[in-house]
C-alpha cells in the first residue's frame, strides 16, 4: 500500500452490515479506514455494542473512529429499554435553557463512552424553515437560527468536554428543503445575503466555538453553483474563508441518491475531497467503500487531486481522531451500567412531561433508509 492508499483510506468512513464485524469488513478496517458507522443494524445491547467497538478497533492498523447519530427523538440508533430515550431537538428549542442542552450532552455522551463510541453526528443544526420538511422537522431545535446556534453549541460543546465528537450538520443548511435527500436532489434558490442570515448563522457559532466536525448537506444552492453544496468547491471556501471554519468537514452519505444517481459513489468521494471535504460517508455497500478509497487515491496520484489536498484533509482526520479511544480502553462488562440510568431516565422524563412536541420517539427515521 503506498502513501497516496494509506491517505486516501483514512478519509472514508464505512457502514457494517450486522453486530458483528465479518472477516471482509475487518480487512477493509485493515486498509486504514478513518471510522466506522453505526446503524441500528449494529446494535443490540450495551455489552454487544461496546464489543463491537472493541472488535473493531482491534483490528485497525491506527486510530479507528467510532460514530453514531445519536440526535434524539426519531434519529437515535442506541434506544429503549437499554439506553435513555432522548428527546427531540425541537423540544430543547421549546425549553430554550442552554442548561439543560448541555445537561443532555453531558448524558448522551457518557451512554456512548461506555459503548466504545467516539463521535456523535450530532447536533443537527439546521435552520428548520420550512414546516413541510420531510428530513428535517423536530430533528432542529427551532426556526430561529440565533436560537438554533445557542443551542446546538451548548451540547456540542458538552459532548466534545465530556470526551465525545460532535459534528454539527448540515452544513449550510438543510432546514427549508421540501424534498429528502436520501431520495432525490434538493435545491434551494437562496442567494449567500439570505444563507448569511438564516442559515449559517449556527455555523458561525459552531465555528467559533472550534466543534469538531461539520457534516455537509446534499442540496444544491442555485444561486452559488449548480453541484451539491458537498461537491462544491465554492460553498466549502465559504465555510471556511468567510466562516472560519478549521475543524474536519464529512459528507454525508455517499450512498444517498443526491449523490448515487447523480456523479455516483466512487466519483463523489474524490470530488467531495477536491471541493473540500475531509471524510466522506459510504455507508453500506463494502464494494463501494473499496472503491471510494481506490477513487481518492488515484485522483491524488494521477490528478487532478493536489497531493496536498489529500494531505490536507488526512491531517484534519488525524486531529478529529485524537477523540479516538483505544480499544483497551472498553470494557464491554461495564457498558451496561452507564446506560439508562434512573437519573439519566428522570431527567429525560422531566423534559417529556411538558412537551408540546407530544411524540418524542414516533415517526420513521429517515436517516436509516438507503437510496
Amino acid at each position: 500500500m503506498d502513501t497516496m492508499e494509506q491517505l486516501a483510506a483514512r478519509l472514508v468512513i464505512a457502514g457494517i452490515r450486522g453486530p458483528i464485524a465479518t472477516d471482509d469488513e475487518l480487512d477493509l478496517v485493515r486498509r486504514g479506514i478513518g471510522g466506522v458507522i453505526l446503524f441500528s443494524r449494529n446494535v443490540q445491547d450495551p455489552a454487544q455494542v461496546a464489543t463491537l467497538a472493541r472488535q473493531l478497533k482491534s483490528a485497525a492498523p491506527g486510530p479507528l473512529m467510532i460514530s453514531i447519530d445519536q440526535e434524539g427523538g426519531r434519529v437515535q440508533r442506541l434506544r429503549p429499554p437499554h439506553w435513555t430515550a432522548l428527546p427531540t431537538m425541537r423540544r430543547l428549542g421549546e425549553l430554550d435553557d442552554v442548561a439543560i442542552a448541555a445537561r443532555l450532552g453531558t448524558l448522551m455522551a457518557q451512554e456512548l463512552t461506555a459503548c466504545g463510541i467516539d463521535q456523535d453526528f450530532a447536533p443537527v443544526v439546521d435552520v428548520n424553515t420550512n414546516a413541510a420538511n420531510p428530513v428535517i422537522g423536530n430533528r432542529a431545535f427551532s426556526s430561529d437560527p440565533q436560537q438554533v446556534a445557542k443551542l446546538g453549541v451548548a451540547l456540542a460543546t458538552a459532548l466534545e468536554k465530556a470526551g465525545i465528537a460532535s459534528c454539527a450538520k448540515h452544513y449550510p443548511g438543510h432546514g427549508d428543503t421540501s424534498q429528502d435527500s436520501h431520495h432525490t436532489l434538493p435545491r434551494l434558490s437562496h442567494d449567500l445575503a439570505r444563507l448569511r442570515s438564516c442559515e449559517l448563522i449556527p455555523f458561525f457559532a459552531a465555528a467559533r466555538a472550534g466543534v469538531a466536525s461539520l457534516m455537509t448537506a446534499h442540496v444544491v444552492f442555485e444561486e452559488l453553483d449548480e453541484k451539491p453544496a458537498t461537491l462544491s468547491s465554492r460553498v466549502m471556501r465559504i465555510l471556511r474563508e468567510e466562516i472560519g471554519y478549521a475543524g474536519c468537514v464529512i459528507s454525508d452519505d455517499l450512498e444517498m441518491a443526491a449523490i448515487a444517481k447523480g456523479v455516483g459513489v466512487r466519483e463523489g468521494a474524490a470530488l467531495s475531497v477536491m471541493a473540500g471535504c475531509d471524510a466522506v460517508l459510504v455507508c453500506h455497500s463494502l464494494k463501494l467503500q473499496h472503491e471510494a478509497i481506490d477513487a481518492i487515491a488515484n485522483a491524488a496520484r494521477s490528478g487532478p487531486m493536489p497531493y496536498a489536498r489529500l494531505q490536507e484533509a488526512a491531517a484534519r482526520v488525524a486531529v478529529l481522531q485524537k477523540f479516538a479511544k483505544p480499544a483497551s480502553a472498553i470494557e464491554p462488562a461495564r457498558a451496561a451500567a452507564a446506560c439508562a440510568t434512573s437519573e439519566s431516565r428522570a431527567f429525560v422524563e422531566s423534559l417529556a412531561a411538558q412537551a408540546k412536541d407530544a411524540s418524542l420517539n414516533a415517526a420513521i427515521d429517515p436517516t436509516e433508509k438507503r437510496a
